[in-house]
């Protein structure tokens, strides 16, 4: 069973998101992309759908976490009757590969950990072949995916899961590296988990060090633009409304849907939410992916886009999966994408509204955009 949705935290690497559980366990990852199917699908179902658990085997720890200042690098810290243990969880937003860290480190006394390595490509369909690679690292291959795991601890193969058990004391350290990539090209270098820790806080702490000082809301207000930087996917400026799919509006009820896209409803408020606070060159870059996604016949204009400014979207249920708390059908894709929302064309005039009043640099396309659609709106009024 998942947990509650509220024991969950997100790290990402602005091309995808994983949520991490305060067990230690990583039950929704998306690889590459924000809206590609789950290797890690726990979430929608089970352990056999899917997971990452890195925990102590002391049945009941003491369990509190934060992420690194001004930062999206997750810190769980795990106390029991031997000793403190911290896992730190992120993924690199500067090296453009996808991977996954997860570093244990030994704060005092001992800790024993057991480790519980789930890949199911698919969302949570797809059993991998896993091998062992001349350099001792764990390769798990379906079709085109792959997943490579580098890490010190010893682990083994049981009931199609990796496993394996370690101790960590004062001062300690034992990483572990998950990448993805395609199965028929060769594998990345391994990167330095350390080294990328420093260079993955840094990148954050650049970034959030731009958001001006607004009073006692500082805090919250720079932990809602990492947030927003987060949904964002980099190589497009897209952001979507949500990292996950199906996940209900009640509990039980059938009104679950994949919002891993990029709603026209939002784009005023991402818009103005950055420009607020001064970060004009990601209210444009969002501005330029929403002039991009509308381009063609304003008859055309729907109401979300993939990250990439796709249009179709065609809606699928996953029989597999039983759902949130058992809250079926688990759907992907979003029929929504045909529907009709007049509204979504204010939304967008509003945006583009909002950015010339705010003095964004003005575009030739934007301009065009902006008569077309009231051209449109009174010919069909």
């Amino acid at each position: 069973m998942p947990l509650r949705i509220e024991d969950y935290a997100m790290i990402g690497d602005c091309h995808s998101a994983a949520l991490v559980g305060r067990d230690g366990s990583i039950d929704w990852l998306c690889w590459p992309r924000f809206d590609s199917a789950a290797c890690f699908a726990a979430l929608l179902g089970t352990s056999e759908n899917g997971r990452w658990l890195i925990a102590p085997v002391s049945a009941s720890p003491n369990v509190s976490r934060r992420y690194l200042a001004d930062t999206l690098i997750l810190e769980t810290e795990f106390q029991t009757e031997t000793g403190t243990a911290t896992l730190v969880d992120f993924m690199p937003a500067t090296d453009g590969k996808a991977d996954l860290v997860r570093v244990v480190f030994g704060r005092s006394g001992e800790v024993k950990f057991r480790t519980e390595l789930v890949i199911r490509f698919g969302y949570g369909a797809i059993v991998p072949w896993v091998s062992r690679a001349e350099d001792d690292a764990l390769h798990a291959v379906a079709g085109p995916e792959r997943t490579v795991l580098h890490t010190p601890a010893a682990l083994y193969g049981e009931d199609l899961k990796t496993v394996g058990e370690f101790v960590v004391s004062t001062g300690q350290s034992v990483p572990f590296v998950l990448s993805y990539g395609l199965s028929f090209e060769s594998p990345a270098a391994p990167i330095d988990p350390f080294a990328v820790l420093e260079t993955t806080a840094e990148f954050w702490r650049q970034w959030t060090g731009r958001c001006p000082d607004v009073g006692p809301w500082t805090g919250a207000v720079k932990r809602s633009l990492i947030t927003l930087k987060a949904l964002t996917y980099a190589p497009t400026g897209g952001i979507v409304a949500a990292v996950t799919t199906s996940l209900p509006e009640r509990l039980g009820g059938v009104r679950n849907w994949d919002y891993r896209f990029c709603w026209l409803r939002d784009a005023t408020f991402t818009l103005l939410a950055f420009m607020h606070l001064g970060y004009y060159d990601e209210a444009q870059i969002w501005r330029d992916w929403l002039i991009r996604a509308i381009a063609g016949s304003p008859r055309q204009v729907q109401i979300l886009y993939g990250v990439g400014g796709e249009r179709w979207l065609p809606e699928l249920v996953l029989p597999w999966l039983p759902g949130y708390e058992n809250s079926s059908p688990v759907r992907i894709g979003n029929a929504a994408a045909q529907q009709l929302q007049i509204d979504v064309y204010g939304e967008v005039l509003d945006a583009m509204f909002q950015a010339l009043k705010a003095g964004m640099t003005r575009s030739e396309r934007g301009r065009a955009v902006r008569s077309v659609i009231l051209e449109h709106l009174a010919a069909t009024g």
